[in-house]
């Protein structure tokens, strides 16, 4: 599944190509083989690549938070949900990464998931 390197970066991480998706390293391309499999046994759904948030305050756009994943978990038991999840792959936590998490948190409550 995995193909060859296409390059590097300055965080020696190597772009990978899976499944005609460029991901930004191999820790990426595994998380996404591994929700590929999940979402064959019916476990997540709406599996999505990069999508961007918008963070806006006052009315004022700051920035955008582009995720690695976005889908919904299904969680079982008395009253069985599907629960939206936002995954980043992250081998380094940059200082504008660690901000714009806090920013998604605070503007758009919602939890950032890293594996």
């Amino acid at each position: 599944m995995l193909s060859s390197a296409v390059s590097s970066s300055k965080y020696k991480n190597k772009k990978i190509v899976v499944d005609g998706h460029t991901f930004d390293s191999k820790r990426e391309a595994q998380h996404y083989h591994e929700l590929k499999l999940r979402e064959a046994a019916k476990e997540i759904r709406e599996l999505k690549l990069q999508v961007p948030f918008a963070i806006v305050i006052n009315h004022a756009h700051i920035c955008d938070y582009i995720c690695d994943f976005a889908y919904e978990e299904f969680i079982p038991g008395n009253r069985p949900i599907w629960l939206k999840r936002v995954v980043d792959a992250k081998g380094v936590k940059t200082e504008v990464y660690r901000l714009k998490r806090k920013l998604v948190k605070a503007v758009l409550q919602i939890d950032i998931i890293e594996v």
